[in-house]
């Protein structure tokens, strides 16, 4: 009789087995993606734009942007809030800029402005 149990119980544990093997790479690569280079990801995650419109008391941008790689947006031109309204101080309508943005729960912020090269 404890063969017979044993073998029900065989095939869950090969189950489970099998699982945890094609699942446990998959945790590695995630992990892999969230650890770029310092120097990959700060280069690839500026987007060329041109200033539209500068809001300092509201603290936003209106920008002619470039294809957002980092966000997977297309070329637009849209209103940015920034992280800091500082960086707005020595804009100006017509500057050419590089810009570093983020998706904070929906807001698209600004966390860093250089001015193109």
């Amino acid at each position: 009789m404890k063969d017979i149990e044993t073998m029900n119980t065989t095939p869950k544990t090969l189950m489970a087995a099998l699982c945890i093997a094609l699942l446990a790479p998959l945790g590695a690569l995630a992990d892999d993606a969230h650890h770029k280079p310092a120097a990959t990801a700060g280069a690839s995650d500026m987007t060329d734009g041109e200033v539209r419109k500068v809001d300092i008391d509201a603290g936003k941008l209106t920008l002619k942007h470039a294809d957002i790689k980092s966000l997977d947006m297309p070329a637009m031109t849209m209103v940015f809030v920034v992280q800091d309204k500082a960086m707005l101080g020595k804009l100006k309508t017509g500057d050419k800029i590089r810009f570093k943005v983020i998706n904070d729960g929906g807001k698209f912020t600004i966390t860093e402005i250089q001015p193109a090269p």
